[in-house]
């Protein structure tokens, strides 16, 4: 046994620290990781973590890899061969809910393991909404499904995800083996992704529930008791001045908003248009009763008892759009108040509810609400001015309610047979062991760069930094953990626990531990925190590291039970109005399941 000395224990402590900060986020997870770094290299005497060593997850290969990965993403994303096949699906579903959900299922998973799982599904969640209410299926039935099906996927190819390339490289450092190759654990993977994918057609749709009703989302976000119809008398104050200035004077002063000038048969947005308010106009206006009720007794306007408001009215294809939008976790909004946003002056966008991640909705008094990630928001503006939204880094356009926005969006870019020729050579060099896959995906994103497939801020803008900030941050944890003897302490008692177990019982219980880790903190930390214990405890019963190293490396992809393990199952929270519940409803027999089917098949394929 090993002896249990002060850097240990510091280690220890700070690991416990980490992963509570983890859990409470009290901090960003990247702030947390940065803190890591500053503490090892202070605590150098204890934890052994030289300035280099502190600094080596920066350089590590899995990290530059995975920087790169994103950038040949987004080259992907911008050719709009996605979004293609987002009308496809439309063109041969014909309104059935399996075929709907068996293309969405079969699409994502091979898609996202060539290319990052999260801008996929960032793309596909506004067309699977929109094909809902075509089928008139709820989102409800369909977002986690897209969201498992891509994390299965991530289990296809070593780039799938993040994870797979930390834990290449991990294992690497673990064993003096060469990292994991292109396509060695995709007989695992396939196996993997087709029992999973069954299990989303065939048992997920009976315990998903309909939180959201489809086609009607003023209805699921409770809006249309603050939404009213006024009508504009020739004697009100209001005729002849300028639309716009109204609604701002109004939003300023009652806290009600003029979302919509009806004139004749024409719709215009109040806040963006410079026409003059006329006569028996209708406006569209959102606030409290009694706020609504205080303008019309102001504006001499006449209030409209029978006219209902609902999608229809706050969408229309010419002018007005009705959008849906998701804050992501790596959002530089956080922590501001809508009013900081300014949505209204740059977008001409209207907040009309909130809900937030654990399912509570906000419908006035929007200008103090604090943004937090997984917010959902809905709201209203012009088609035009959706573009840049659509565009932003700090928000995910959920839904669109538009069809006419699908297809404007579903055109090739000229680029595109540059931009897949770039990836499928990356791939193939790395396969073939040519050269290095960090040195191929570097390559890639050269060469995307230079032959126009990708500007060189789009690249940057790509990135998720804060995964990339994470990263650095816990490998030179784990790396700590194996330079005290932190790791050799923790696999003796493993070890002397498990002595009596059979080593395939020992290897499930590695998948099932680093699969709650990934729920509860993130896959990449857990990844890099558990595998090189579970490859020592291997080589302590006298079993194949390999196997233990993918058993880690599967589990990580797998945060199936929580929203906020995995970014994509935080992207569909919303969207789908999901509960928590829901995620350990449906992940947790879906994690059981993959335990036993990923342990017997490392079993089947590799040995033990």
């Amino acid at each position: 046994m090993v002896a249990i000395t002060t850097g240990i224990l510091v280690v220890f402590a700070l690991v416990v620290v980490t992963m509570i900060l983890f859990v409470t986020e009290a901090a960003p997870p990247d702030v947390t990781a940065i803190g890591v770094i500053v503490a090892l290299v202070v605590l150098e005497p204890w934890t052994q973590v030289t300035l280099q060593i502190g600094l080596s997850g920066f350089s590590n290969a899995a990290t530059i890899t995975i920087l790169a990965m994103y950038a040949l993403s987004e080259g992907i994303r911008q050719t709009g061969a996605i979004r293609r096949l987002g009308i496809a699906i439309s063109q041969i579903t014909h309104g059935s809910e399996s075929r709907l959900l068996a293309s969405i299922v079969g699409l994502t998973g091979p898609i996202a393991g060539i290319i990052n799982n999260t801008p996929v599904v960032a793309v596909f969640i506004p067309m699977v909404s929109d094909l809902a209410d075509q089928t008139r299926v709820s989102p409800s039935k369909l977002l986690i499904p897209l969201s498992y099906a891509s994390m299965l996927g991530g289990t296809l190819t070593l780039i799938g995800t993040a994870t797979n390339l930390v834990a290449s490289e991990a294992y690497a450092a673990a064993t003096d083996n060469p990292p994991f190759s292109m396509f060695e654990f995709t007989p695992l993977g396939i196996l993997v992704f087709i029992v999973g994918a069954v299990y989303l057609l065939t048992v997920a749709p009976r315990l998903l529930p309909e939180r959201v009703e489809p086609g009607n989302r003023t209805a699921n976000y409770g809006v249309q008791p603050f939404l009213a119809r006024v009508l504009v008398p020739s004697r009100s104050p209001l005729v002849g001045n300028s639309a716009s200035q109204v609604a701002d004077d109004v939003h300023r002063d009652l806290n009600v908003d003029v979302l919509d000038v009806l004139r004749g048969g024409e719709h215009f947005v109040a806040a963006e248009t410079d026409r003059n308010i006329e006569g028996r106009d209708i406006l569209t206006v959102r606030g409290d009763s009694q706020r609504i009720q205080q303008f019309c007794k102001l504006a001499e306007l006449r209030f409209l008892p029978r006219a209902s408001v609902t999608d229809a009215e706050l969408d229309r294809p010419d002018r007005v759009a009705l959008l849906e939008l998701v804050v992501p976790r790596d959002s530089g909004l956080i922590g501001d108040t809508i009013g900081e946003t300014r949505l209204r002056e740059r977008y001409d966008a209207t907040v009309l509810a909130v809900r937030r991640r654990g399912g509570d909705l906000i419908r006035e008094h929007f200008r103090d609400v604090e943004l937090r990630a997984g917010d959902s928001l809905l709201l209203q503006t012009t088609h035009e001015t959706s573009q840049y939204l659509r565009e932003a880094d700090d928000f995910i356009v959920t839904s669109e309610v538009s069809e006419d926005v699908m297809e404007q969006n579903g055109t090739l870019s000229p680029t595109a047979f540059r931009a897949f020729a770039i990836v499928a050579a990356v791939i193939g060099l790395a396969a073939l062991g040519v050269v290095p896959i960090a040195v191929a995906a570097l390559g890639g994103v050269v060469a995307m760069v230079a032959t126009d497939c990708l500007s060189a801020s789009d690249a940057y803008d790509a990135v998720s930094w804060n995964v990339i900030f994470l990263l650095a941050g816990v490998i030179p944890l784990g790396r700590a953990l194996q330079l005290t003897g932190g790791v050799a302490l923790i696999a003796d008692i493993v070890g002397d626990v498990t002595v009596f177990f059979p080593i395939v019982a020992v290897l499930a219980a590695f998948y099932l531990l680093t699969g709650l880790l990934a729920n509860i903190i993130t896959p990449v930390a857990s990844v890099v925190l558990v595998i090189p214990i579970a490859i020592d405890t291997a080589q302590q019963l006298g079993a194949d590291p390999f196997g233990f190293a993918i058993a880690v490396t599967f589990a990580g992809s797998t945060a199936f039970m929580t929203p906020i393990g995995y970014q994509t199952n935080l992207m569909v929270y919303g969207p789908g109005g999901y509960r928590f519940t829901d995620y350990l409803r449906v992940g947790g027999p879906l994690q059981l399941l993959l335990t036993v089917v990923t342990t017997l098949g490392i079993v089947l394929l590799w040995g033990v």
